[in-house]
């Protein structure tokens, strides 16, 4: 499983709202982004069908918060953005299937996860190697999976619709927390609605503790 992670102190710019107010400041925001991260990673190393974890990054923060959680992290030598970190990745986890994952789903359980790669693995066993699953609105993508050959991310603006045209099969099943990316204050109320993880829901409840306490 290849998890891409963006240098945290310019990631996750449109939750600055939540972060730089009430005399929070910079550090507060690098928090959220690596709690983010951790409950990411932590939901993908429990899940019993994911053999390896790659945390693509030149950030140090994430790249620690990947080893103390077993996976490995890779530079992201490409830097042309985030699907050439994708394919970067995608080669460094090795032969075989390989998937991408959004790094900003707290609410995502390990087993939600298997599900949808058992998902996959029906299509690939029907001649449909590539699949992918969307986030909540629908135009997003949240995972990306290939049996075997190359990734073809378009991660993006309508990457959804975008990974459908490439061919790539859409998945849906019972997986709320695998489709609640967090991008806004919003998404984030309606993750914790799901039930966060432990790293993004202690912060949280300090960040906000009136709002998230009804």
């Amino acid at each position: 499983m290849v998890v891409p992670a963006k240098q945290l102190a310019v990631a996750k710019t449109r939750l600055r709202p939540l972060t730089g107010t009430g005399g929070r400041g910079p550090e507060d925001h690098v928090e959220l982004v690596l709690a983010l991260l951790t409950d990411t990673v932590a939901a993908v190393a429990a899940c019993p069908a994911v053999a390896a974890v790659v945390v693509v990054t030149d950030d140090v923060r994430a790249a620690d918060v990947a080893a103390t959680l077993g996976a490995r992290a890779v530079p992201d030598e490409p830097r042309r953005g985030l699907n050439p970190a994708l394919a970067h990745g995608a080669r460094a986890a090795g032969a075989g299937p390989v998937a991408a994952l959004s790094s900003d789903l707290p609410a995502l359980r390990p087993a939600e996860l298997a599900g949808a790669l058992a998902a996959a693995d029906g299509h690939a066993a029907a001649g449909r190697p590539r699949c992918f699953t969307t986030d909540a609105a629908g135009t997003g993508t949240t995972l990306l999976t290939v049996a075997a050959g190359d990734l073809g991310p378009r991660f993006g603006p309508a990457s959804a619709a975008a990974h459908g045209a490439s061919g790539a099969v859409r998945l849906t099943g019972p997986w709320p927390g695998l489709a609640r990316d967090v991008d806004t204050p919003a998404d984030l109320l309606a993750a914790r609605a799901l039930g966060l993880g432990p790293a993004t829901g202690a912060l949280l409840d300090r960040l906000l503790p009136a709002t998230c306490s009804g």
